[in-house]
């Protein structure tokens, strides 16, 4: 029974309570902890969302018992892309296939593309917007041949008016051409995505696909009613792509460079001086398991114990703590011993679902308790 009510209390402590806390602010600080996360609420995702594959082994690189010599030096900076950061998200494309796009051109196929970055911060810093075309269908019967098409990016300047011609609001950003291959085709999109971030400035993208020699006869577009995967026609076959943008952003109050602490076990000691106690955190005994891909839980850890007087260098204990002590031994009623609290934290790598079922990679500082002092 001691375990279970110590255990609540401290995960009451890891929600950011005081111990004497009231039970009706528990929702209060939960929310202010989801805040800090960016998230309004706490997270629904939807069934059988899919974590790309590269967030997954973003993930496994930052929480690595042997982390690169970089990340050492800096833990907030996102090697895979070389630019500071410490929040990635996965943001997906709520955009459709524009109807009626192909009548002038029955091998063309036009895509309205858009991502709600409004999901940032106002305090972080965007530092890059890549978008991905990611072709992921079976074309091993065009591998010694592939057909050859031109890809066309616009920037949405504007909602177009009834009887408004689609291209006057339109800004080209990029044309080229590719060979349909398995594979995917990477765009930098920063100085656009940050653009959006003003309001009213997101009226998305369209990207345009079409033969670079439509006089060879072959109808390869084959457009389906609507969603963000198109459907194409290959004699049969049914290659699919997919877009989706990948931001890195940085949040600097949630940002210290620092070594990356090495793994290591707190001894287990009867005593009742301040130190730090082991505690696992579950995500599943707060409820978060639903939202939160990974970790499972954590080696949190608490600070726990007295402060006696006199007190020694090894309880880290302020001058004010000092003067304290020596108050409450001469009296124990009027003035109290000092508090038992962290004094060196470490942070960790959550992997997790926000509002709009985007997959997100943050670091996270302040989540692990190493070192305890007398305050």
């Amino acid at each position: 029974m001691y375990v279970v009510i110590l255990k609540a209390i401290v995960l009451t402590f890891f929600l950011g309570f005081c111990y004497g806390g009231k039970s009706e602010d528990l929702r209060k600080q939960e929310k202010w902890f989801l805040n800090s996360l960016g998230l309004s609420s706490r997270p629904k995702p939807s069934d059988n969302l899919a974590v790309p594959s590269l967030l997954w082994k973003m993930f496994k690189t930052k929480t690595s018992s042997k982390p690169s010599l970089e990340a050492e030096n800096d833990s907030c900076r996102i090697s895979e892309f070389d630019v500071r950061g410490n929040i990635v998200r996965f943001i997906q494309d709520q955009g459709r296939v524009i109807s009626g796009s192909s009548r002038q051109c029955s091998t063309c196929v036009e895509k309205h593309i858009y991502f709600n970055v409004s999901v940032l911060e106002e305090v972080e810093k965007l530092t890059l917007a890549q978008l991905e075309i990611k072709f992921n269908q079976n074309l091993r019967r065009f591998s010694i041949n592939p057909p050859i098409f031109i890809i066309s990016l616009y920037k949405v300047q504007k909602t177009a008016l009834k009887g408004m011609s689609r291209k006057s609001n339109r800004k080209l950003l990029l044309s080229q051409t590719f060979q349909l291959v398995p594979g995917s085709i990477t765009l930098d999109l920063t100085a656009v995505a940050e653009a959006w971030r003003k309001p009213d400035k997101n009226y998305g993208l369209v990207l345009a696909i079409h033969p670079s020699d439509p006089s060879n006869g072959m109808d390869p577009f084959k457009l389906p009613n609507s969603g963000n995967d198109i459907g194409h026609n290959f004699i049969g076959t049914l290659p699919q792509f997919y877009t989706s943008l990948i931001v890195v952003s940085l949040n600097p109050h949630q940002c210290r460079s620092r070594i990356k602490r090495s793994a290591y076990y707190l001894p287990v000691t009867p005593s009742n001086i301040c130190k730090p106690r082991r505690l696992y955190i579950d995500f599943k005994d707060v409820g978060w398991q639903d939202w939160i891909i990974a970790p499972q839980g954590y080696m949190a850890n608490y600070c726990h114990g007295e402060c006696p007087f006199p007190l020694s260098e090894s309880l880290n204990g302020t001058n004010h703590a000092i003067l304290q002590t020596l108050l409450h031994s001469f009296d124990p009623n009027g003035t109290p011993q000092p508090c038992c609290v962290p004094i060196k934290l470490s942070p960790i790598s959550m992997l997790y679902y926000d509002n709009n079922d985007n997959v997100v990679l943050r670091h996270y500082e302040d989540m692990i308790v190493d070192e305890c002092g007398c305050r």
